[in-house]
């Protein structure tokens, strides 16, 4: 597998977008740098002008005046189609042409920029596994044979395809379900841990920028800036009163989306196969200590969560037995996801799955309430510290201080 190339910083010098016949610019002078490899999200209000701005950025809307860096070169002038082969952009219901295969679709770029028929085709298999699709069962299907969520893993792997430095994303899991966006949003996050891109994402959802960010970018009307800055800080330390109507109530409870799966306590928990004869399970389940034992179908994925009560009116068979699960979890996860699937499944756990599905452990609620609580505990102690330094700053000085100073 070639070596992913890393991110290019973004620069954005007075960058602005008037429309004839406007009284005002749409986009009025943005000024925002953008790490190598770091993910942004830009948020605001419906309107505001962020869509705008990331299209200026790979210029499928050409800019009104300023400037655009990428890795220090002015894109600004040059011709925008070579622009955007080095850009990836990827959108809300994922834009795959309908008469193409999800091969051609992923393939579209690098043949357009002239690669090899035989690295082509390893690309696709590359990008393929990357968003956890399965190559052979995947690459002749064409778009209306997938899921939601499939088509949009496609369309990442589309706009990652010729490798390029930045990606542009346009609320792109805005169409799909609230679990499958769960699931999107965690398996962008783990690519990002691989691949260390520049990712430019925009949302309406403040939740889903606390859970994406390396920063948030939230702004006001005409993309001008009202705080960018880390979730954490944000969070914690709104600049203004518009800024703390996008964090809302319940600040120290969003800060769960800060914490992820993999920074908690994931342990095993005894499964069997739906292939395993009933008496094996039966043992199993007597064996393990537990009044419940984990069922996982032929590819190893979470399939039902099975009881004493439900073995014994099995009857030699299981295909009626146990209760389904409905949700997972990946490592990526945040801690807020696993504790709707938790009370989702009221099984008071959540099974974790790998980039295929494939079981790897579980989550219970005590794990995810221990958390919680720490959480409350260090804002509560944060308060405190800030309200005693307010009173200690306020003190009367005695006169000996005052001599002294």
């Amino acid at each position: 597998m070639a070596e992913p190339s890393h991110g290019a910083a973004i620069e954005l010098e007075n960058l602005t977008k008037r429309y004839p016949g406007s009284a005002q610019p749409s986009v009025d002078n943005v000024n925002m740098e953008i790490k190598a490899g770091e993910t942004v999200v830009l948020v605001g209000p419906s309107g505001c002008g962020k869509s705008t701005t990331l299209k200026m950025i790979n210029r499928l809307i050409e800019p009104s005046g300023g400037r655009i860096r990428i890795d220090g070169e002015d894109v600004t002038d040059i011709d925008p189609v070579r622009l955007r082969r080095k850009v990836g952009y990827a959108i809300q219901s994922c834009g795959l042409f309908p008469h193409m295969t999800v091969a051609q679709n992923i393939a579209l770029v690098p043949r357009m920029t002239g690669w090899p028929k035989a690295r082509i085709r390893d690309r696709v298999e590359e990008m393929l596994d990357l968003v956890g699709l399965d190559p052979g069962e995947f690459r002749d299907r064409y778009p209306r044979r997938l899921s939601g969520g499939q088509q949009q893993r496609v369309g990442v792997a589309r706009a990652l395809a010729a490798d390029p430095p930045v990606l542009l994303m346009d609320e792109p899991f805005g169409a799909v379900d609230p679990i499958t966006r769960d699931h999107l949003q965690d398996e962008l996050i783990r690519l990002q841990h691989e691949l260390r891109k520049t990712i430019v994402f925009v949302t309406h959802d403040f939740d889903e920028a606390i859970k994406l960010a390396d920063r948030i970018v939230v702004l006001r009307e005409r993309s001008h800036i009202a705080q960018f800055d880390t979730p954490e800080a944000i969070l914690t330390s709104p600049a203004d009163d518009f800024v703390s109507g996008f964090v809302g109530a319940g600040a120290a409870l969003k800060r769960l989306n800060l914490t992820r799966v993999r920074d908690v306590g994931i342990t095993g928990y005894p499964t069997v196969s739906v292939d395993d004869p009933l008496q094996v399970v039966v043992n199993k389940l007597r064996s393990s200590g537990t009044n419940e034992i984990l069922l996982l179908d032929r590819r190893g994925r979470p399939y039902k969560w099975l009881r004493r009560g439900d073995l014994m009116r099995a009857k030699g068979s299981l295909a009626r037995a146990g209760t389904p699960v409905h949700d997972t979890v990946t490592r990526d996860a945040t801690l807020r996801d696993a504790l709707e699937a938790v009370l989702t499944d009221n099984t008071g756990r959540v099974a974790v799955t790998g980039r295929h599905g494939e079981f790897t452990g579980v989550v219970d609620m005590q794990t995810l309430l221990n958390s919680v609580h720490a959480l409350l505990d260090a804002d509560r102690l944060e308060a405190l510290e800030a309200q005693t330094g307010l009173e200690e700053a306020q003190e009367p000085r005695t006169s000996a201080e005052l001599e002294g100073a």
